[in-house]
């Protein structure tokens, strides 16, 4: 039995969600095949553990599918991540969504592996995809 309980976004989470990716991920915004996200603005769910938020996961919907853009546990092993999968993954189906896919580097093996786990399967690889935001918005590739 989970000892966590998850809930969606409040607009009142936006600090909190910028600021947990930032620490997370760097920054405020996500960067994935030349589109830039900023998951305190996408909808998404917390997983929370005796008042602290312990994991976050936040997804975009267009059209028949729905991409997770973020998601992260503060402490591994305690079946957030999965949890917070399902419930995005019941949210697309609910939706009308007909995929439910992400976008992770090559070289994060922890999270390829623990995705397969959990259903998804690789489906491309991109070579430089990974790249710097323009100041006007564009992409750099390659760097």
């Amino acid at each position: 039995m989970a000892d966590f309980s998850l809930r969606p976004l409040r607009a009142d989470d936006k600090g909190w969600v910028s600021q947990f990716i930032g620490e997370h991920w760097g920054a405020d915004k996500v960067v994935a095949h030349g589109v830039v996200y900023y998951p305190q603005d996408l909808p998404g769910f917390v997983a929370v553990r005796v008042g602290e938020q312990v994991g976050l996961i936040t997804y975009h919907i267009e059209q028949e599918s729905c991409e997770i853009v973020t998601l992260n546990s503060v402490h591994g092993s305690m079946g957030v991540g999965t949890a917070l999968i399902d419930v995005v993954r019941y949210v697309a189906r609910y939706s009308g969504c007909r995929r439910l896919w992400l976008v992770t580097t090559n070289d994060n093996l922890n999270a390829l592996r623990f995705y397969q786990k959990r259903g998804f399967v690789l489906v491309a690889v991109h070579t430089a995809a990974c790249g710097r935001v323009e100041p006007d918005g564009r992409m750099r590739k390659g760097v």
